[in-house]
């Protein structure tokens, strides 16, 4: 299983943020898989996912691109930059950070998600472009319409979790958060079930980021 030795301070630094790019990112993926969680999110893929794989369909590279850096067990990073967790962020900040990614770094972290060599057709300096691309139209087709109902089922879990670490500490807060996610107790917080070398994590603070889409 994945953990991380999570020091006192890194934990009380901690803090929920909502994050546009983040509940992008999450429907972008959702669109991907085309698996519906409940009801309400089939209703949600029977509206959007026509459109999402006719554009795709006529984009052959971005589509590629979806599926490596979506990866085996980890998501490039490049596509989810962390929140600064001053204030929500406008979507477009976010999307600014994606697009700004230089193409060594979005080879590298492809690499990292396939666990093998970047795909030769995936070689090329537009890559960052086109996963902002596709992100901006997710956004504005499948995301903005819905987002104020979206917001509040966000805020409604961070309330709930706010109230959890009232009555039983970090451990309650963090425990189911994401499939796999608990508080191991010694400072270990298990992020996954995956098979990941144990990581130290010290001098920073972990933003803890909802979204209303299931996660595999």
């Amino acid at each position: 299983m994945g953990w991380w030795l999570v020091d006192s301070d890194t934990l009380a630094e901690s803090r929920f943020v909502i994050s546009p790019l983040a509940e992008a990112t999450a429907c972008l993926f959702t669109l991907e898989r085309a698996s519906a969680a409940h009801p309400g999110e089939r209703e949600w893929l029977d509206t959007h996912l026509p459109a999402f794989r006719s554009r795709l369909a006529g984009d052959p590279i971005t589509a590629l691109l979806l599926r490596a850096a979506r990866g085996r067990n980890w998501t490039a990073d490049f596509l989810t930059p962390a929140p600064t967790g001053e204030g929500e962020p406008a979507f477009e900040e976010e999307l600014a950070r994606v697009r700004a990614t230089p193409p060594e770094t979005a080879y590298a972290d492809i690499e990292v998600a396939l666990r093998g060599p970047l795909p030769g057709p995936l070689r090329r300096t537009d890559l960052a472009d086109r996963a902002a691309d596709l992100l901006e139209w997710v956004w504005t087709h499948t995301v903005l319409p819905d987002w104020p109902r979206r917001r509040r089922i966000m805020e409604a879990d961070v309330v709930a979790r706010v109230g959890l670490i009232s009555q039983g500490g970090w451990a309650a807060a963090l425990n189911d958060m994401r499939k796999g996610m608990r508080w191991l107790g010694g400072d270990r917080l298990q992020i996954n079930t995956y098979d990941y070398p144990p990581r130290r994590i010290g001098g920073a603070r972990l933003m803890f980021v909802p979204v209303t889409p299931r996660q595999a």
